[in-house]
């Protein structure tokens, strides 16, 4: 119950607000409706969040059970200076402060929800979320799922208002992803440190015209 806590649009951390470079997609042309929203949503899963987050995601929730403190650092670094544009970075930055505090008025007195709060420049958001979900009780892979699934609900949500699609369109997504999502996952469980990479760089690119793009309903 705790894990599908975390895993709610709801949890108080700001991860609706951002569209993460779908807004600049529809912009652009490149998404337009239902179909092309979802092969939106698989291809940045499987190229992005599979290659990136969910790999580091399970190395933090390791870390954290060890309590292998200078790993947590070395991951949180790793996950800060790879993101490709300055709105990911604020994304990653803000969702983790968000999340520290939240975790700190659960567990006041745990030495590694301090730590978490002392990382520099700020947590990041798998990084925090890996400690959340120790403190749930959660088995690696059903962090992973959670996780996915919660950036996948963020992304339906930010379709249907971007595109704009309806609910059941984005319902049909979200039964479309639960597949991939689970073989991201599968991937992700198996991935190595020197195997983990952040490479998307149209993404990146829509990412930054979205900076300073002239209409936005999503941050940056």
């Amino acid at each position: 119950m705790r894990l599908m806590w975390l895993a709610s649009p709801a949890l108080p951390v700001g991860g609706f607000s951002y569209s993460e470079g779908l807004e600049a997609a529809v912009e652009a042309g490149l998404v337009r409706d239902e179909a092309s929203a979802d092969a939106w949503l698989r291809d940045q899963l499987a190229l992005g969040l599979g290659r990136a987050d969910l790999p580091l995601l399970a190395h933090a929730h390791a870390a954290w059970l060890a309590s292998d403190l200078q790993r947590v650092e070395t991951l949180n670094d790793w996950l800060r200076t790879t993101r490709e544009s300055s709105e990911f970075r604020q994304q990653a930055e803000q969702m983790g402060r968000s999340l520290h505090d939240w975790l700190r008025q659960r567990a006041p007195d745990d030495p590694r929800v301090a730590f978490l709060g002392q990382l520099r420049p700020a947590p990041t958001w798998p990084v925090a979320f890996a400690l959340a979900a120790c403190h749930a009780g959660a088995p690696a892979r059903e962090t992973l799922w959670a996780y996915a699934f919660g950036w996948a609900e963020n992304i339906v949500q930010a379709a249907l208002k971007a595109v704009p699609l309806g609910q059941s369109a984005g319902q049909r997504m979200l039964d479309q992803a639960i597949d991939a999502i689970v073989s991201a996952v599968d991937t992700a469980l198996a991935t190595p440190d020197a195997e983990r990479q952040a490479f998307t760089p149209m993404l990146a690119i829509l990412s930054a015209q979205h900076e300073a793009q002239y209409s936005r309903l999503f941050r940056s």
